[in-house]
This record gives C-alpha cells, sequence and structure tokens, in this order.
C-alpha cells in the first residue's frame, strides 16, 4: 500500500496534535463552523472506541486541510482518534471516529468527558506548519462496553 507524503504528514500531525492543549471554548463556531459531539460512545466487541457527531464548514483554505479530532477522557486516561477530512461545503455532515482500546486499556463502561474538534492544517511544503481550531465541542458522556 502506497501512501502519500501528505496524508503522512497529517497522520503524524494528528499524533502530535492529540498531546497539545487548544484554547478555543466550547461550542466555539468560526466564520459559520461547527461541530458537535454526541453524548454517548461505545467500545464494541473488537476493542474499538468509537465517538461520533456532526460537523459543518465553509470555504476551507486552498493551503491546508480540514480535518475532524476527538478525544475521550476518563479518570486521567485520554484517547484521541482523528475521523479524517471534513468535506467543507457549508452541509451538514455526520462524523464518526474509531480508535483501539489497546492503547488505553483503562477506558470502561461509564462516564466520561468528549471533546470533538474541526481543525484546520496549514502546509508549507509537505510539513504541517500550523493548526487553527474552526470549531469545538466539549461535553459529558456514558461510554457503553459492548465486549
Amino acid at each position: 500500500m502506497v501512501t502519500s507524503g501528505r496524508r503522512m504528514a497529517l497522520a503524524a500531525l494528528s499524533a502530535l496534535a492529540a498531546a497539545s492543549v487548544f484554547t478555543a471554548p466550547a461550542n466555539a463556531t468560526v466564520f459559520n463552523q461547527e461541530i458537535s459531539v454526541r453524548p454517548y460512545a461505545h467500545i464494541t466487541e473488537d476493542g474499538s472506541v468509537t465517538l461520533s457527531g456532526a460537523y459543518r464548514c465553509e470555504g476551507a483554505s486552498p493551503r491546508g486541510a480540514v480535518q475532524v479530532k476527538a478525544t475521550v477522557i476518563q479518570e486521567g486516561i485520554r484517547l484521541t482518534v482523528a475521523a479524517g477530512d471534513a468535506r467543507c461545503d457549508g452541509e451538514r455532515h455526520r462524523w464518526e471516529a474509531r480508535g483501539s482500546v489497546r492503547f488505553t486499556p483503562g477506558l470502561h463502561a461509564g462516564r466520561a468527558e468528549a471533546v470533538a474538534q474541526l481543525q484546520e492544517v496549514h502546509f508549507s511544503g509537505l510539513m504541517p506548519r500550523s493548526i487553527d481550531t474552526l470549531a469545538e465541542d466539549g461535553k459529558n458522556i456514558e461510554v457503553f462496553d459492548h465486549r
């Protein structure tokens, strides 16, 4: 399987961004961009954690890529996953992000916090130059474990 340099750079940037703290307030919108996260997450039989929600964005920069990033936080354990590239056509779209509990085995059924961010990644060549948070939603959620 061949992976493009831009896709690899986005994956690396997503991993770095997971450790970063962004300062956009909950439910923030910028220039008619918005995102929401559903009040629940699921851990499936195969050990995947799934978060979902909806987003809307318009007019992304031609020098960047817009992505959805979601994080679940429970008792100090943090799992951040990317939901992929966003389609910024002004319409409302569903998103779904899935990550593995293999790297965060302490996630379990119960209360947690979820944060979804709509981010624009700006590039300089193949390397990410900066990340702008266009919209963010955070809320208390319930995690359901189906294992």
